[in-house]
């Protein structure tokens, strides 16, 4: 991997993550830590399908089943192992396996992109109105009663090495920053890597990639369980930033605010994303605290000025408007360059013609 300019400036981002890491608990107040955690699991979410979506060019409707399947699957197998240290790898494995297999069965069955968003919808519905009956004592996996739609409290985060030892909210949120900073190390190593750019090949020209030899089905497929795994990180650090997982993580809201994060942070790029879902996310919660206008209504406002105005979104907008101040810095400095050395020339046949 070359060191660009763009692995640069995102090594730039990487090393000022690191340092709101371990900054920002000593500086801001508990209650904003804790909101920073949920935050965080929310731009990981957004993360998981900006990969997915810019890169692979996979528009997820489901990407929230993933997300909430994570959460579940982490709490159950808390609760039955007695223990984080193997149940945030569970949940992570699961997930990723049922995206396998639900992504198996779209790609391999030559499914277009239209009733793929329909599919990946269904499945989220399905296990939004599966996990909301799940109420009564006859409901439970092992010793986890599933709550229907109550949901599950969700067993802290202990040290690996120790069960007994429990992290408080200031550590969850180093946990959470530190899987926001590698998932996005993860994600910018993959997208540069050859995998990387024949999923890219394929977004822009699944035919021509295929005429190239390149088995599509096997590269979206792969992307795909990529992203689910992605999405169940999020969930994980999600339901221990709030403490319980509900049928609420299902829900169509999420899901649309999902694709809203990463139109507006900007798709085919990874930092967009992110930002996109803690502008929204604290944009919310500022439209929450006041009754005067409706927050859906300005949420759907925001996303069709994005679409009709800026649709490339946030980042890639600031990108191209850095890359066009740059480029006319250039040629002004090229323009003063092509002055002098004309003044220069013009001086040296004068005196030639002086002799």
């Amino acid at each position: 991997m070359s060191w660009t300019r763009e692995n640069r400036w995102r090594f730039g981002l990487v090393v000022l993550g690191v340092i709101f890491m371990f900054g920002a608990p000593h500086v801001l107040e508990l209650f904003t830590v804790i909101n920073l955690t949920t935050a965080i699991a929310l731009a990981i979410l957004a993360l998981s399908l900006g990969l997915i979506w810019g890169y692979g060019g996979i528009l997820c409707f489901g990407q929230t089943a993933f997300f909430g399947l994570g959460g579940y699957v982490y709490v159950v197998a808390a609760i039955n192992f007695g223990g984080s240290s193997w149940a945030v790898l569970t949940a992570i494995l699961v997930t990723a396996l049922f995206a396998a297999i639900l992504g198996y069965f779209v790609f391999y069955g030559r499914v277009s992109d239209v009733y793929l968003g329909v599919i990946t919808l269904t499945v989220t519905l399905i296990m939004y109105s599966l996990i909301r009956r799940t109420s009564g004592p006859s409901y439970k996996i092992g010793d986890a009663l599933l709550g229907g739609f109550n949901g599950i409290t969700a067993p802290p985060l202990n040290l690996p090495w120790d069960a007994s030892t429990f992290l408080y909210p200031e550590h969850v949120f180093y946990v959470a920053m530190a899987a926001l900073i590698l998932c996005y190390i993860l994600s910018f190593w993959l997208v540069q890597t050859h995998f990387g750019r024949v999923s890219v090949a394929i977004r822009e020209n699944e035919l021509r990639a295929e005429l190239l030899g390149y088995d599509i089905r096997f590269y979206k497929l792969a992307m795909f369980a990529i992203g689910g795994a992605i999405a169940a990180v999020a969930g994980v650090i999600f339901v221990n930033g709030v403490g319980r997982v509900t049928p609420d993580v299902f829900n169509l809201y999420n899901t649309a605010l999902t694709i809203i994060w990463v139109i507006v942070g900007g798709r085919g790029t990874l930092i967009g994303p992110v930002v996109g879902a803690f502008l929204i996310f604290y944009l919310t919660s500022s439209l929450g605290s006041q009754a005067v206008v409706n927050s859906n209504l300005i949420l759907g406002g925001i996303l069709i000025l994005f679409v009709l105005a800026v649709p490339r979104g946030i980042v890639p907008s600031l990108i191209e408007l850095a890359d066009r101040r740059r480029h006319r810095q250039f040629s002004k400095r090229e323009q003063m360059r092509m002055r002098r050395r004309n003044r220069r020339n013009g001086a040296a046949s004068e005196t030639t013609h002086e002799r």
